[in-house]
């Protein structure tokens, strides 16, 4: 059971490949030239050999894989089928993370460990979830089925089903096609933040120094 469902695995990420990009021409190609379609070949080889036992092994593989595809996935994740990794050049998969179904990742992305969990550590991905380039999914939460995660994002927290998460920190723009109230995508930058802060304080005292003076004068 577990080899056909290997096989089928294997079968779903290949059509996924054909079905998502469009500069595959056909699964031959698919299987030749996909480095996310190789990356996922071998972690279901090295994901077996983690559960039996073959810690090292399953490493060393898994660092092999990473040397030719640049994709780095840990044994120990847990990844479904019909995934899609595009380009995949920098995608890290962590030892905890949980990916379902039909689950689209583009270059750059992290599912990662924010370094203060125990135990679970890495995020779930539920079926149908686009994880757009360079975003970082970071902590043991779960982002629900559907969701779409925008380029360059850092998402700490829980994401509902059917959301859009945007920005730094990642906040939510949509829920099920529909906008939440917080439209703002504009992102925080701390030096224009200090900057603003120091020229309200300057003019605060210049107005003291001003009155002071007028007082004086008196």
């Amino acid at each position: 059971m577990k080899k056909l469902y290997a096989f089928t695995a294997i079968r779903r990420d290949l059509a996924a490949v054909k079905k998502h990009d469009p500069a595959t021409r056909s699964k031959l190609e698919a299987a030749l030239c996909s480095s996310g379609f190789h990356a996922l070949v071998m972690y279901r080889f090295f994901h077996f050999l983690h559960v039996h036992r073959y810690f090292l092994l399953a490493r060393m593989l898994s660092a092999v894989t990473r040397f030719f595809t640049g994709i780095e996935i840990h044994p120990g994740a847990t990844i479904g089928q019909g995934v899609f990794i595009d380009h995949g050049s920098g995608v890290v998969i962590g030892e905890t993370a949980v990916v379902g179904n039909d689950v689209i990742i583009y270059q750059g992305v992290t599912l990662g460990g924010t370094g203060k969990d125990k135990g679970k550590r890495h995020p779930t991905i539920e079926d149908g979830v686009m994880i757009c380039s360079g975003a970082k999914v970071l902590g043991p939460f779960t982002v629900g089925s559907g969701s779409k995660i925008g380029a360059g994002s850092i998402v700490l927290d829980e994401v509902p089903p059917n959301a859009t998460v945007v920005g730094v920190p990642g906040h939510i723009v949509r829920i099920a096609g529909k906008r939440v109230d917080d439209l703002n995508q504009a992102l925080p930058d701390p030096v224009e933040d200090e900057i603003a802060t120091i020229k309200a304080r300057l003019n605060e005292l210049e107005a003291k120094l001003e009155n002071n003076r007028s007082e004086s004068k008196k």
